[in-house]
């Protein structure tokens, strides 16, 4: 029944921000590079007739592994390989468009959402504080461009959280890199009539009731968290939020503003009272 609920809540708030003049009601009325940016996050189990959209952050590299399992090309969900993001995984953008209207159409379709600041945060702390390749890539440009003094080479692994967010808020978002991109530009959840979003917060549960309702073999749960993973918190983005000048925020806060209006997520408290708590 609480799922229901939730879920009933959500579809409204879906509808009622999706119903605006203006928003696309198909795939195929979106601009070319929107539409291809979707298709490439949509992944297809053919054997369980499904579509899963894919939100880096959001725990999909769990589902990645999830769908091999059930493609026959993982033994389990609990084997601990370095994901490979792309092989044994078919996506709708390999296929044609007729296939891609008739998947569309009737298979069951999902994703999973989180509060996208959290989700920010989360990206912030992977990819800046862990992986060589976005600080040389990205961390090193947002120095250049928005520390003062900074030399011609910078190393890329000392970047704020305030320079992560005014690199963002001069990004379009349509554009972004896919690990901070809009839910809303990844998956189009008003030119896609998803059957269910799920959520990061109530994540096993609601994975574990997709898994139930696709018909997988009950052996196939979602993985448990690992005990070492320590996600970004309510408490660490609350903190992070709260050091950041409210006036970036500001300009932050539009770029992701579908994302709080179609998923449901409240904008963040960071008045002073709020911060001194």
């Amino acid at each position: 029944a609480d799922l229901q609920v939730r879920q009933d809540v959500r579809n409204r708030t879906l509808r009622a921000v999706c119903g605006q003049p203006g928003m696309p009601r198909d795939p195929w009325d979106l601009p070319v590079g929107q539409r291809r940016t979707l298709l490439r996050h949509i992944l297809v189990s053919d054997r369980y007739r499904f579509l899963y959209c894919y939100v880096p952050k959001v725990a999909c590299s769990n589902w990645k592994r999830v769908l091999k399992v059930l493609a026959g090309v993982l033994d389990s969900v609990d084997v601990r390989l370095k994901m490979d993001h792309r092989s044994d995984l078919v996506f709708l953008a390999d296929l044609r468009p007729e296939e891609i209207r008739y998947r569309l159409q009737h298979y069951f379709k999902f994703l999973f959402v989180r509060d996208p600041l959290e989700r920010l945060l989360s990206a912030y702390r992977n990819k800046f504080g862990e992986i060589r390749e976005y600080q040389q890539r990205y961390g090193a440009e947002i120095v250049r461009r928005y520390r003062a003094g900074a030399g011609p080479s910078p190393a890329g692994d000392d970047v704020t959280f305030p320079e992560f967010l005014r690199y963002l808020v001069d990004e379009d978002p349509e554009r972004m890199n896919e690990h901070w991109m809009p839910v809303y530009h990844l998956c189009q959840p008003c030119a896609v009539h998803y059957d269910f979003v799920g959520s990061y917060e109530r994540l096993e549960a609601d994975a574990n009731q997709v898994l139930e309702w696709v018909r997988a073999p009950p052996q196939v749960q979602f993985p448990a968290r690992q005990a070492w993973y320590r996600p970004a918190s309510p408490e660490s983005l609350h903190y992070h939020l709260c050091s950041a000048p409210r006036a970036l925020l500001q300009d932050v806060l539009p770029k992701y503003i579908l994302d709080f209006s179609l998923f449901a997520y409240p904008l963040p408290n960071v008045t002073k009272e709020a911060c001194q708590q």
